[in-house]
């Protein structure tokens, strides 16, 4: 999730839309799993929500703040690394 508000400002709704999308509608986030995550991250400081009246009503955006991009870089780092010791675990057991 916070790779996808790190590319812009995003509503709920939107964000399980988009995690379908990419997925190739493998992956389908439920609200009961998506706004408790969504609240941990805010605690953690890592996202800030707010609201905006739109055409469609009232929706909370949230938006990826100074600490939640380094948290992202962490997370990129850490699976990076992780990705690297499967890869080379498969390479020494061929």
């Amino acid at each position: 999730m916070l790779s996808l508000i790190s590319q812009r400002d995003l509503y709920g709704y939107e964000m399980t839309r988009i995690l379908k999308t990419i997925s190739e509608n493998q992956y389908e986030m439920s609200e009961g799993m998506l706004y408790p995550a969504l609240k941990r991250l805010e605690r953690k400081e890592y996202i800030e929500g707010y609201w905006l009246n739109t055409d469609s009503g009232r929706r909370k955006y949230y938006k990826i703040t100074e600490e939640g991009v380094k948290e992202l870089e962490r997370k990129r780092k850490s699976f990076q690394l992780i990705e690297s010791l499967i890869k080379k675990s498969s390479e020494d057991l061929l």
